[in-house]
């Protein structure tokens, strides 16, 4: 697939990506490391959350293990995205370890919506497409870290580009599948989380939804039978 193809593809993710990657630079930056810690960060650890929350913890003078333990607390629903992919990433080695580390939120939504080709042609485009996602992000960072010292202006309302670019998202997994029930088990599993336990929002209706699913996908096989 020629570039200009995976940019059209990976659009959503860089308007995403490109101004959250800013303001986290800008905001890092504030905190007195060196511009270029920023782009460490965004090659290193990869997680837009995960980093905005490393400021704050940082700026409480955190340790390094409560910082590490509140990071893999976070990312933890990346484990139910990792199994649902693990064999479409192919074999072991550098690009199924690379494709596990860069695997975020919407780069999981984004490859789920496309129709993508069988054996090393897929792979090959999952590794792009990540790499291209990865770099959106790092662009981003660079930049905010390096114009975070010398422009001020105001960042507020900036984070809702996440949740536009979720928003898009949603809407190509919907014209994909064309079906209600997934969308609705979420949407359910997001508010009961919302009222019982709202500090585990995301990772618990992820898990609500993945057991109401299963018991639905159980019983549609039985009556099917």
């Amino acid at each position: 697939m020629l570039m200009s193809g995976l940019f059209r593809i990976t659009s959503p993710v860089l308007f995403g990506y490109f101004p959250l990657g800013i303001t986290f630079g800008i905001l890092f930056q504030d905190l007195g490391y060196p511009w270029y810690s920023a782009t460490l960060m965004g090659l290193v650890v990869y997680a837009g959350a995960a980093q905005f929350m490393a400021i704050g913890l940082l700026t409480a003078g955190a340790g390094l293990l409560e910082v590490a333990l509140s990071t893999f607390l976070l990312n933890s629903r990346h484990l139910f995205f990792g199994l649902s992919l693990l064999k479409q990433f192919g074999q072991w080695g550098f690009r199924k370890l690379y494709l596990i580390f860069g695997l975020t939120d919407e780069t999981y939504s984004l490859i789920t919506t496309l129709s993508l080709p069988e054996g090393e042609k897929r792979i090959n485009l999952l590794f792009r497409i990540t790499a291209l996602n990865q770099f959106y992000w790092v662009a981003g960072c660079t930049v905010g870290g390096f114009v975070g010292g010398e422009l001020l202006f105001n960042t507020e309302g900036m984070e809702f580009a996440l949740v536009a670019l979720f928003a898009v998202l949603m809407i190509e997994q919907w014209k994909r599948i064309r079906r209600f029930i997934p969308f609705l088990v979420a949407a359910f599993s997001t508010l009961l989380l919302f009222w019982l336990y709202p500090e585990q929002l995301l990772v618990g209706a992820m898990v609500l939804s993945i057991v109401l699913l299963l018991i639905m996908k159980q019983d549609q096989e039985r009556g099917d039978v």
